[in-house]
């Protein structure tokens, strides 16, 4: 009599029914993503009696995980954008501006006037009065640098200061450069993701590429514009002092001025202070909301930092106008009535209710340190989705009917229950699959493929071990149990290998191959459960009704 321990057989009779539940929903795919969708937009806040009915088109008590389809089985977008890093350098010599300039002025009997001239954007160029005050004038800028960062402490100054004449030049070091571009794209990386989040995009494809690349594949979106515009917007809000409105595009904005056009006022410009009071890196929030007037509008309101200089300055300048600042666009400028100390306000303008949540939305993921330009964009449409669907499905049924025909015409009673065991051991990957959330690429498609002819190799190692039992003289009970605990450490050493293999995959690679690595790797637990475990509690429960004299594998 074969034995196996009633908790085992319990454990696998779970497992089974439990892989069946949870890999259940995947058969009614469209019906349970949209029952999701409905339930995710219900938590957030947002209800309708359409999406009441989206909801309950899936029973809430039942498992509603599912395997998420990628970008080339359902559709979508793919974009390759390269992080403009040269946009930080100027934003913080603009930055460095006002600290250079105090610290010169303090010492203006050396070095006589500051005046700041714009020649290179990336560079600061600084000009003082004083001929013979220049060395000194180098000294104080020098004093001004702080380490850049490393793994070993502080390391080389983070600006170089140069002199021609009574020009100086301050531009940032080549270390600072190589921290601030790593800085810069890991930023941008993540502003990237937050914003694609906040849309409820379904796994989105976010990784670095090279230096200065990102790239982005976002499933299930119409087209690679959608994304564009949701993620190529760099959203940098600012809110500058005003020095004058004017209707002439050529205005002087005089030194350390800018001139901005105004968004909603075709032909009027505004010369601002080019050094922000506050910017959109001090918001911690920002919703959509209606002005005074039921107006689409936008509220925001700033960490204890920017609440304190935003408070500071409206208390010192009531009755001067303050201009917001949107990507270089004025799309405020009101009057400051009274000092606003709670560090909240509201943005007002010509909004539509979808265009003031879509900026809260951007608003609140940040802004992108540096504009993006797009190298590459295409959209995959649902019908190549598709097809790649059917390519794949009939790819793993053809694997499946060679697999299944050889297994029982090699071992008769014996293959037609590895058979049934390897139906298990998908049912039993799909739920896995689901479980963890895990996205599904064509290389995913191919690790299931390379796993349903894995899936039989546990099996003939023990059906042949069998074999062995038998033609040596064991009775069949005997040839059974030595079969399978002598092929035990034999399928263990030779999967553990094929183990690690898919774990270097899946740490070293990116994107589609770490999906590969995941289907592989869990197809390997699986077929391994399904073996040792499926495999035997069938050939227990077939040998202990039947009571068969001999044995034929």
């Amino acid at each position: 009599m074969i034995f196996m321990p009633l908790w085992q057989r319990l454990l696998v009779v779970a497992a089974i029914v439990g892989a069946l539940v949870l890999a259940a929903p995947n058969l009614f795919y469209d019906r349970v993503e949209r029952a999701n969708d409905a339930r995710a937009q219900i938590a957030a806040g947002i209800t309708s009696p359409e999406l009441e009915a989206e909801a309950a088109l899936w029973p809430a008590w039942l498992p509603s995980g599912l395997v998420n389809l990628g970008l080339d089985l359902r559709g979508g977008a793919h974009l390759l954008a390269e992080v403009q890093v040269e946009d930080v350098y100027e934003s913080r010599m603009d930055a460095l501006w006002p600290e250079v300039r105090d610290a010169l002025a303090a010492e203006r009997e050396t070095v006589g006037f500051v005046t700041r001239e714009q020649i290179v954007p990336t560079e600061l160029s600084v000009r003082i009065s004083e001929p013979s005050g220049v060395p000194r004038a180098v000294e104080i800028v020098r004093g001004l640098a702080r380490p850049v960062p490393t793994l070993t402490g502080g390391g080389a100054p983070d600006i170089e200061v140069t002199a021609d004449g009574t020009l100086l030049t301050v531009r940032l070091s080549e270390a600072e450069r190589a921290a601030t571009d790593d800085r810069t794209v890991r930023q941008a990386l993540e502003i990237i993701r937050r914003r694609i989040d906040e849309v409820g995009t379904r796994e989105p494809t976010i990784v670095r590429q090279g230096a200065d690349r990102i790239l982005v594949q976002v499933p299930g979106v119409g087209s690679a514009q959608e994304v564009k515009d949701l993620i190529g917007t760099t959203a940098q809000l600012t809110f500058h002092p005003v020095i004058q409105r004017t209707t002439d595009p050529a205005a002087d904005p005089g030194p350390g001025g800018m001139l901005v056009p105004a968004l909603d006022e075709p032909g009027v410009f505004y010369a601002l202070d080019r050094t922000p009071v506050v910017t959109g890196e001090q918001l911690v929030d920002a919703q959509p909301s209606f002005d005074q007037n039921g107006r689409p509008a936008v509220n925001f309101r700033f960490n204890p930092q920017g609440a304190r200089a935003f408070g500071e300055y409206t208390a010192q300048n009531i009755g001067e106008p303050f201009a917001i600042v949107l990507d270089n666009e004025v799309i405020s400028a009101p009057v400051i009535q009274s000092a606003i100390p709670g560090g909240s306000g509201i943005i007002t303008g010509n909004f539509t209710v979808e265009s003031s949540t879509d900026l809260a939305v951007l608003l609140r993921a940040g802004a992108l340190p540096a504009g993006l330009t797009f190298l590459e964009e295409r959209t995959v449409g649902p019908e190549l989705g598709q097809d790649s669907i059917e390519a794949g499905r009939t790819a793993a049924l053809i694997g499946l009917a060679v697999v299944v025909a050889y297994i029982i015409a090699s071992y008769g009673l014996f293959g037609v229950m590895a058979s049934a065991a390897l139906a298990i051991n998908i049912t039993l990957l799909v739920a896995a699959l689901s479980v963890i959330g895990a996205t599904l690429t064509l290389p995913g498609l191919a690790g299931i493929v390379l796993t349903i002819g894995m899936a039989v190799d546990a099996n003939v190692l023990v059906f042949e071990r069998i074999r062995e039992e038998l033609r040596r003289g064991a009775g069949p009970a005997r040839a059974i149990d030595l079969g399978y605990q002598k092929a035990m450490s034999a399928i263990v050493d030779a999967n553990i290998t094929t183990l690690i293999t898919a774990g270097v995959l899946f740490f070293l690679g990116a994107g589609p191959v770490r999906g590969f690595a995941v289907t592989l790797g869990l197809g390997i637990v699986t077929s391994v459960f399904t073996a040792l475990f499926v495999t035997r509690l069938m050939v227990s429960v077939w040998f202990n009704s039947r009571r068969p004299k001999t044995v034929v594998v």
